[in-house]
């Protein structure tokens, strides 16, 4: 059970939920950058939460499936299509042997998830199957996909086996369709999860609630107000390790070196020259720039959607409310899972 990839786009790799419990020793906990998008799709085909998938940056790649498989695709809007026909996102999809999925240009946000029935099976590294390319583990040999990979999908491959939910649903949507179906779209389930996570994304741009960093008091309070107040670009030159940002430059009240130190995603770090980097899944474990702010954790997938040319903007909260709103964030999944769980072919 394997997908054969013949145009890898942009920057595609193999991501879980991360590989927790080595950042003492200098390893990142990478990850899914939008670990709501996978979590969701390995919903919808059955999965437990943490298997791995696809994780697709700005421009999707082109694949072919050696077995029936049960997908989803989740996240940014990448037009996916199922041998040249619109696939429906946010749901699970039969994709018959030798079918082909093809992806293009992000429309909307800037990373895709894919997930298959029973995940993905490349050997796990220090308890995890995700890519990180800085240290060349994980996925397939530690590196974006390439033309020419084979991917491998469940239980043969190493992975899970499908659970009885997928099997029975990739029965039910391998059924013939009806002529009157022919170039309509490849919809998969009558059903679908509608996304939860993007609120904060509109016509102004992308809001982030962050809270005070540990070098908050620092900053002038001309450049908190600056921070508050105004809205930032995307660069171009943003990845997995950090969302570059351009703007009004913040200065410091304090210009004393400070010394390395520990951080983690979600860290909004100014570094000299006073423009703020939001820290990403892959970042380092040390760094030495002063930390204004901290993303909050319900808002981590509206920081992966982030792609070039996007507004950002910022708004400060309290930790209680950080975590009211993670504990709701957590509730609406678990909702979700028992909804989907009850969805019978």
């Amino acid at each position: 059970m394997s997908l054969y990839i013949a145009k890898p786009g942009l920057y595609t790799t193999i991501q879980d939920l991360g590989r927790d419990g080595h950042r003492a020793a200098g390893l990142s906990s990478g990850g899914a950058m939008d670990p709501y998008a996978m979590r969701v799709a390995n919903m919808l085909v059955g999965n437990d939460e943490s298997a791995a998938g696809l994780e697709l940056t700005l421009m999707g790649p082109t694949m072919t499936a050696a077995t029936d498989l049960l997908v989803a695709v989740t996240g940014a809007d990448m037009a996916p299509q199922l041998d040249g026909r619109e696939l429906a996102m946010w749901r699970p999809v039969h994709v018959p042997a030798g079918a082909t999925l093809t992806f293009g240009a992000a429309r909307l946000g800037c990373r895709a998830y894919v997930a298959a029935a029973g995940g993905i099976g490349t050997p796990p590294a220090l308890g995890s199957r995700s890519t990180d390319v800085r240290a060349a583990i994980g996925g397939i040999a530690g590196r974006p996909l390439r033309a020419g990979d084979a991917v491998p999908c469940g239980s043969a491959a190493g992975a899970a086996a499908p659970s009885a939910w997928a099997a029975a649903w990739l029965a039910a949507l391998a059924k013939p369709r009806a002529a009157s179906s022919i170039g309509r779209p490849a919809t998969g389930a009558a059903w679908y999860a509608p996304p939860q996570a993007y609120g904060g994304a509109g016509p102004g741009g992308i809001e982030l609630r962050v809270m005070p960093g540990s070098e908050y008091g620092q900053f002038t309070e001309a450049a908190r107000t600056a921070f508050f107040s105004g809205r930032y670009r995307v660069s171009a030159a943003s990845d997995r390790m950090g969302v570059r940002l351009e703007g009004s430059p913040l200065p410091r009240a304090e210009r004393s070196e400070l010394p390395s130190h520990g951080i983690v995603p979600g860290v909004v770090q100014v570094p000299d020259g006073g423009l703020p980097i939001v820290l990403g899944a892959d970042c380092q474990t040390t760094g030495g720039y002063p930390k204004l702010a901290h993303v909050v954790s319900v808002d981590f997938p509206l920081l992966a959607q982030a792609k070039p040319g996007d507004y950002i903007s910022f708004r400060p909260i309290c930790l209680r409310e950080a975590q009211r709103l993670l504990r709701i964030r957590e509730a609406e999944l678990r909702a979700l899972a028992a909804a989907i769980h009850l969805r019978q072919p």
